[in-house]
């Protein structure tokens, strides 16, 4: 999980212990998942598409949270490597 995700979870999580998410409209309901609202305007159609087919978005989601989370260590590690080797032995 990137620290962004795991900011907004406490921050959630502390706000509904508070119970100021109790009285949202729609409390009680079950979730509305087929709105596409978060889905980028050049997506929504291929993501419908795909939904409707039955795939499951949630393995490629994590794949992509992963893959991001190694661009980010390896941008980290390449600028240790590269501060190891200019302060030399």
């Amino acid at each position: 999980m990137l620290i962004f995700d795991l900011l907004a979870e406490k921050k959630i999580r502390a706000a509904a212990e508070r119970g100021e998410l109790d009285d949202l409209p729609g409390a009680g309901r079950p979730l509305e998942l087929d709105d596409d609202t978060l889905v980028p305007e050049d997506l929504r159609m291929a993501s419908r598409i795909l939904r409707n087919a039955g795939f499951d978005r949630a393995p490629v989601t994590q794949r992509m949270r992963l893959l991001e989370k190694a661009r980010i260590e390896a941008r980290y590690f390449g600028k240790v490597v590269r501060k190891l080797s200019r302060s030399g032995p």
